[in-house]
């Protein structure tokens, strides 16, 4: 089926004169709206169905169709705003983290409208992944308590308990990579086929605090986005240190002075399933395209009207959705009922995430 009423039908060849602004004039809203801020969204890894978590206390699981419609399909509720969702790999349950230190399970597969508790923290949960450790699926859950805690769904109590140095801020899994940030810009690294130890513990290339990470396709490292609008690119191993490099990304040159730059937090970053490139996307509005190989912008696209909170590209990298949503990155009193607030479904068209080459050496 093409892709919203035939965008994905257009020429995919790749040219070197493709303009660099890209185009949102194809990209369609999703129905019944969360009602207050958007926290997460993640797409189905076997459906074309998409969690998002909100502000207003809910999961919702939306049905995407290939004309870019959409509809509620389930819900459930935590006891206060959710800050995660995410998927099992078998596309058959949808789990939520929140403020009120929980995490909640809703099996889709089975027809349930009431989701369980699965998992607990002392402190909001912030972060949330679904892998499997030696066959057995796994909950990875990161929490302002300072834990990240391994779930045995079939058991109620953690299988596992990571101490870290503080807040856990961010959090990303590829293969046997996890990737854990702190508050006070601290990286662990932790290879899944040894679960309980770290690998390795890095400070942030960055100078500034630690906004998301997100592991590359190929689980070799990771990208790592702050508040002060400066994206890094990081391998895990010494042997590729030469291949880390950090780049300025969402500033624009000041109303106020031409000497100046407004500088906004990169809010998330997801990386293209097939292509391995990836997108930024950030409190100033936009969202951006990038070939971390060639050191390059594939897009850039024009500012949607709301901080962009949360993006993901769906499992076949047709789709990529962002939510325009406030990110409270200005506090309470900048955050209105007439503020924008919807999730965006952009079809990806021709070359848009296809890689360039990569660059040559210097």
């Amino acid at each position: 089926m093409s892709l919203f009423g035939g965008a994905a039908a257009a020429n995919t060849s790749a040219s070197p004169a493709a303009p660099t602004q890209g185009d949102l004039s194809k990209d369609v809203a999703v129905k019944e709206m969360p009602e207050d801020s958007v926290s997460d969204i993640k797409f189905s890894p076997q459906s074309d169905h998409l969690a998002v978590s909100s502000w207003d206390k809910k999961v919702r699981i939306y049905e995407i169709a290939g004309s870019g419609d959409s509809q509620g399909k389930a819900m459930f509720e935590h006891e206060g705003p959710v800050l995660c969702c995410g998927w099992s790999k078998d596309g058959t349950k949808v789990f939520g983290g929140g403020a009120d230190k929980a995490v909640r399970m809703l099996d889709v597969g089975s027809g349930n409208t009431t989701a369980t508790q699965v998992a607990a923290h002392d402190q909001p949960v912030r972060c949330l992944r679904l892998t499997e450790l030696n066959g057995t699926a796994v909950l990875v859950t990161g929490s302002w308590d300072k834990t990240v805690k391994y779930w045995d769904l079939r058991q109620q109590q953690p299988a596992a308990t990571l101490t870290c140095q503080d807040r856990i801020y961010a959090m990303d899994l590829r293969d046997s990579l996890l990737v854990i940030g702190t508050a006070d810009k601290h990286v662990n690294i932790v290879n899944l086929n040894t679960p309980d130890k770290f690998y390795k513990t890095i400070n942030s290339p960055l100078k500034f605090q630690t906004r998301v990470l997100s592991c590359f396709t190929d689980a070799t490292g990771f990208a790592v986005g702050s508040v002060e609008g400066r994206c890094a690119i990081q391998y895990i191993e010494e042997k590729d240190a030469a291949s880390n490099f950090s780049f300025k990304c969402h500033r624009n040159t000041s109303k106020s002075s031409r000497d100046m730059n407004d500088v906004y937090s990169v809010n998330d970053i997801s990386f293209h399933p097939q292509h391995g490139t990836f997108s930024t996307a950030g409190s100033d509005g936009t969202f951006h395209f990038w070939d971390k190989d060639a050191k390059h912008r594939l897009k850039g696209y024009p500012e949607v009207g709301q901080t962009i909170s949360a993006t993901d590209f769906s499992r076949q990298g047709n789709i990529f959705a962002y939510a325009a949503s406030y990110d409270w990155s200005q506090g309470y009193g900048k955050h209105t009922p007439q503020s924008t607030n919807k999730i965006m479904l952009h079809p990806i068209v021709g070359d848009e995430c296809k890689p360039r080459g990569k660059a040559n050496k210097r």
